[in-house]
């Protein structure tokens, strides 16, 4: 379609029907007759955060019910720490009260948190039942909610508990995005940088140079931005939808975020952490031979231009981060592994798209952290 239409990208996933994400201006007011064509059901559970609901929420209820759809909300507290199974636990318990059948579909209404909580629940409910995104945030649009990736956090680490789960439908409307703080579109253009990191030089550039202009949200910048690393990751998560190979790419940056988020109790930004462990990540690939040299400076330009730290947070020790990365989903025979860059732009491939990584060097990397 042409860029002023908007952009549909479809996903194809082995276990479902493929699914377009629609990134376009205004496009949350075709909800009632996408949802139609899409996802039909008998009652729509509407699931979302305190926060976004009281934005948008009664403007998704009046669309649906202005067309006769039947849709119930259900809130959770905003913020990582109710990703937990007790959130799952309670939203579940909740829909079961209000007699949600089969026949029903979940609308996941809001960020990351929401989108891997209630696509969890949509996945579990009944055995599974339909979910559709409906992102808020620019780091949903833009990763998140595509791919079918849903879990919570345990004290163990992120991610740990969940489904592979896709989505009937996503809906990435970027005008969502202008109510959001500016440090917090800095949060979801990292996952932007990435997708530019290991895929797509040319992208990376361009992000770098329109950064001004993404950060005040401007649309026609934005719009084509969210467009271009759905496109990304859609050809990553097509080609290897459970993550048994290819699909691990999408993690570089992640293995020392996660691990650096769960030593302070999440109480750093997922974008930061990303940013931080994309940085870090680089320098360890060049230590080690792996990345071509001055990958991590240019890292570094870009993650700055985000007004992101580039050291470790307050109580992040080398320690604590290291006992948290036996953790990491890529882990194999209690071995940390990492997905490395050859160069921007390009993953470097061994025997596979992670490797082994020396504990030594890992630790000599997160030292150099904490004094920069």
């Amino acid at each position: 379609m042409e860029q002023e239409a908007g952009t549909i990208v479809r996903v194809s996933t082995a276990f479902g029907p493929d699914y377009p994400v629609i990134v376009e201006p205004g496009v949350l007011d075709r909800l009632p007759v996408l949802l139609g064509e899409l996802a039909p059901a008998h009652r729509y559970a509407l699931i979302s955060d305190d926060t976004v609901f009281g934005l948008h929420g009664d403007r998704v209820m009046s669309l649906l019910a202005g067309t006769g759809l039947r849709v119930e909300p259900f809130t959770f507290p905003a913020g990582e720490a109710s990703k937990t199974r007790d959130t799952w636990a309670e939203l579940t318990d909740r829909m079961l009260d209000a007699r949600f059948g089969r026949d029903s579909v979940v609308l996941a209404l809001g960020g990351g948190v929401t989108g891997d909580v209630a696509g969890f629940v949509a996945a579990s409910y009944m055995r599974g039942v339909p979910v559709v995104q409906i992102p808020t945030s620019l780091v949903a649009m833009i990763d998140a909610s595509v791919g079918g990736k849903t879990g919570v956090d345990t004290p163990a680490g992120k991610n740990l508990v969940g489904a592979f789960h896709p989505p009937r439908l996503v809906l990435a409307d970027p005008e969502f995005v202008t109510t959001l703080p500016r440090a917090e579109r800095a949060q979801g253009l990292v996952e932007a940088v990435k997708h530019g990191a290991i895929m797509d030089l040319p992208y990376l550039d361009d992000l770098e140079r329109s950064m001004a202009a993404l950060l005040q949200a401007e649309s026609e910048p934005l719009t084509r931005a969210v467009a271009r690393s759905v496109e990304l990751k859609a050809s990553v998560v097509s080609e290897d939808e459970r993550e048994a190979g290819f699909r691990q790419i999408l993690n570089f940056g992640h293995t020392l975020a996660h691990a650096i988020e769960a030593a302070v109790s999440y109480a750093v930004p997922h974008g930061s952490a990303v940013g931080l462990g994309m940085i870090l990540e680089a320098r360890l690939g060049e230590a080690l031979g792996v990345t071509a040299a001055g990958t991590s400076e240019r890292l570094s330009r870009v993650v700055r231009s985000l007004e992101i730290p580039e050291h470790l947070p307050p109580g992040a020790a080398p320690g604590e981060i290291m006992s948290y990365l036996g953790a990491d989903k890529k882990a194999r025979g209690g071995e940390t592994r990492f997905v490395l860059l050859s160069e921007l732009g390009a993953i470097s491939k061994e025997d596979d798209w992670s490797r082994r990584v020396p504990a030594a060097a890992i630790e000599e990397i997160l030292t150099t952290a904490v004094t920069t």
